[in-house]
């Protein structure tokens, strides 16, 4: 019988630099040219998006660093700068680059049977920056892997990339049981924040955040029962109206995030219908969905925090209770909303606090352009006592 691939050794990484919510609220709604309404819009969204820290690449933006010359924050004046999308990508690739890497070497260091000599496939996610040759050449010639290794990137997907990045590690395990993929995201928002009126735009700004998480997928019988995840099913389902609600361009001043306020409603509405061809892909779960709701059929659930309304729809909709929601909104409160790499994060912390114990299902869901809902079930592996 063909061992189901298993998601392992998930690793997860932040800047140094840490942002405090109100301390950002206070700097946007400050800036020049900026109305009584969005002052207002700044106060509401900033206090209301669940947030409290977050974290960036950019030092200047911590007011205990030293900055000789600002490209995005004049100390002086409070005035927030605006380099070009050149500007913000040359940072990009330097920064993003040794993240990646970073991130990578953990998920390896981190797994007592697999090491880069038995890495044969890197799967890198981001969609806040460009380069050629890019986080994957990166990470094969700083970690010492073959050259052989198949290399693929999957860029500018948004907030739901990770979940078809696991997906892909999955299948390619399904092709070859002997392959070991190394998946990484790495996602710096901050460098695309901006001073703004627009509605959607300040949205954007009181959650995005920079963060890195990698972990191994194999299907490898390994001798070391560690803790994490079988992958058992994948779905796409794209919300109904949703397309210009949440979408993201590349501008002349950085790139531009369209994250609507109907976008929590239309989560919210459509999510069932979305998620239905998920639940009755796994014969054990459709057939308890006559008898119970969804909520008590998979135990855990590694919801990508978007913002704090669009879990609230998604725990009201699907009857969640709270327990069921805390590692998302953890996740949130402690580092905002790093696009792909967010729903890594919160599948650590389901495993990391001991909340999930080995046979429990776990949902995971992430919410992009499009408006598209990227979904998986999971089974928690490993044993108890290799926590």
């Amino acid at each position: 019988m063909r061992t189901a691939a298993q998601l392992r050794s998930i690793q997860t990484l932040v800047p140094e630099a840490t942002l405090e919510q109100h301390a950002v609220s206070e700097i946007f709604a400050r800036q020049p040219g900026v109305s009584r309404l969005a002052k207002r819009l700044i106060a509401t969204s900033f206090d209301g998006a669940g947030v409290q820290t977050r974290h960036t690449v950019l030092d200047e933006l911590d007011p205990t660093s030293e900055v000789a010359t600002p490209q995005f924050l004049d100390r002086e004046s409070g005035e927030l700068l605006e380099p070009g999308t050149a500007a913000r990508n040359d940072i990009y690739a330097r920064e993003a680059d040794r993240l990646f890497i970073e991130a990578a070497r953990r998920s390896l260091d981190a797994d007592p049977d697999l090491s880069a000599s038995d890495v044969t496939h890197v799967v890198t996610v981001s969609c806040t920056g460009f380069h050629a040759p890019g986080p994957d050449y990166a990470i094969v010639r700083a970690l010492g892997l073959s050259a052989a290794v198949q290399r693929y990137h999957l860029g500018f997907m948004g907030c739901y990339a990770a979940l078809p990045a696991l997906r892909a590690a999955a299948q390619f395990c399904r092709a070859d049981p002997e392959a070991v993929v190394l998946v990484v995201s790495v996602e710096l928002c901050t460098l695309h924040l901006r001073s703004s009126n627009d509605p959607d735009s300040i949205i954007a700004s009181s959650l995005f955040a920079d963060g890195a998480a990698a972990a191994l997928v194999s299907a490898r019988d390994l001798p070391t029962r560690m803790p994490g995840f079988t992958l058992d099913g994948f779905h796409t389902g794209l919300i109904p109206d949703g397309e210009a609600d949440m979408a993201w361009t590349v501008g002349d001043n950085g790139f531009e995030m369209v994250l609507s306020t109907r976008v929590p409603q239309l989560i919210g509405t459509h999510i069932d219908d979305a998620l239905a061809p998920l639940w009755h892909g796994d014969a054990d779960i459709a057939r308890e969905l006559g008898r119970q709701r969804i909520g008590e059929v998979v135990r855990h659930w590694a919801v990508h925090p978007g913002g704090r309304s669009i879990l609230d729809r998604v725990q009201e909709r699907l009857g969640l209770d709270d327990e069921q929601l805390a590692p998302a909104r953890e996740v949130l409160r402690s580092f905002g909303n790093m696009s792909s790499a967010t729903v890594l994060f919160v599948l650590q912390r389901i495993l990391d606090h001991e909340r999930a114990q080995p046979g429990e299902r776990v949902a995971a869901m992430a919410f992009g352009p499009g408006l598209t809902a990227e979904s998986a079930l999971l089974t928690v592996a490993g044993t108890p006592d290799a926590r």
